[in-house]
């Protein structure tokens, strides 16, 4: 049975003879949440131990944003928990975790954090990393895990444990999303039928963004193994083989501008998403290197390596984010 515990005198007097695995949550619990307790269960074992936070951090929310309004489920949040396989819950009050008011000292996300999200919520990840650090020494665990659905605040956090040494190892579990391909979200339930069916949009726009992405990866991988497409496209329309020559072509100009393809293909469903009823309001599409969110530029034809495509959005008065991890150029 699962423990709901408020402080963390109560919590550092549990006895555990294995690892301690956290996951970090505001509430409203939903099935994205139910897999990572469940991953977590995976890695700290049956002799470990599986900790599920649940604070609404008042630091993360800007002025206008929904904290008054955001759920506060804790009872319906123990049994999805308890269900996953963690042995406790811990949902301190603010002043367990602030004691003293709203710190005065805090983490500063740098200049990663003012970029894509940091740009539209001013604020955002210095609060949330602040409190990440603050419920890390709180929960003291050996090994925490956060959804690659929030791929800017996981790899602001895996920056932070590097940059100011925590011994903590940061696992990041890929995003959980409905049939239909929306993500899962504590804010997806602010969504009417309507602006649900607009909201589509994100995930149908990140998928365009990667099928159009595997082509030109197939084509660049064609490209290496027949260097010289260019010349054989014009041999091969010299003797009259038409489509072969064509598909020459394609092969001869896929690599430059792979970058601005894959924008390209995701944009063209958020435009015609912009025409619905309700319509969405497009906060931003990027295709970002993970490893400071700085933007892959359409002149960067080359580039070779990670990336996440990740967008935002208003559907309503509700404001959603989503993204799609892609590789660029694997080795051959």
């Amino acid at each position: 049975m699962t423990t709901t515990l408020r402080t963390a005198a109560e919590l550092h007097a549990r006895t555990r003879a294995g690892r301690r695995a956290v996951v970090m949550t505001m509430g409203a619990l939903h099935e994205g949440h139910a897999t990572l307790v469940r991953t977590a269960r995976a890695i700290a074992g049956p002799d470990g131990e599986v900790v599920v936070t649940v604070f609404v951090n008042p630091l993360q929310f800007g002025q206008g944003e929904d904290l008054d309004r955001y759920p506060r489920t804790l009872d319906a949040d123990v049994k999805i928990a308890e269900q996953a396989g963690a042995d406790v819950v811990f949902a301190p009050p603010v002043d367990e975790v602030y004691p003293g008011g709203e710190p005065q000292v805090r983490i500063s996300a740098g200049p990663m954090g003012e970029r894509l999200e940091g740009g539209s919520r001013p604020g955002h990840f210095d609060g949330m990393l602040t409190v990440v650090a603050k419920l890390l020494h709180l929960t003291r665990p050996d090994v925490a895990l956060f959804g690659q659905k929030d791929a800017q605040q996981l790899a602001l956090i895996r920056r932070m444990v590097r940059d100011l040494n925590f011994g903590v190892e940061i696992v990041g579990v890929p995003t959980v999303r409905e049939e239909d391909g929306l993500a899962l979200s504590s804010r997806n339930r602010y969504l009417s039928p309507k602006e649900r069916r607009t909201a589509l949009a994100l995930s149908q726009a990140l998928f365009a963004g990667s099928d159009r992405h595997a082509a030109q990866e197939a084509l660049r991988a064609r490209a290496r193994e027949v260097p010289a497409t260019r010349a054989r496209a014009e041999a091969l329309s010299a003797i009259g083989e038409s489509r072969a020559a064509a598909d020459a072509h394609a092969v001869a100009k896929a690599v430059p501008g792979a970058a601005a393809a894959v924008r390209a293909a995701a944009r063209l469903v958020l435009d015609e998403a912009a025409r619905l009823d309700p319509p969405l309001e497009l906060d931003y599409l990027a295709l970002v290197d993970p490893s400071d969110f700085t933007e892959i530029t359409d002149h960067e034809d080359e580039y070779i390596g990670e990336a996440v495509l990740a967008v935002a959005a208003r559907v309503g008065t509700t404001r959603l984010i989503d993204n799609i991890p892609l590789t660029f150029g694997a080795a051959s």
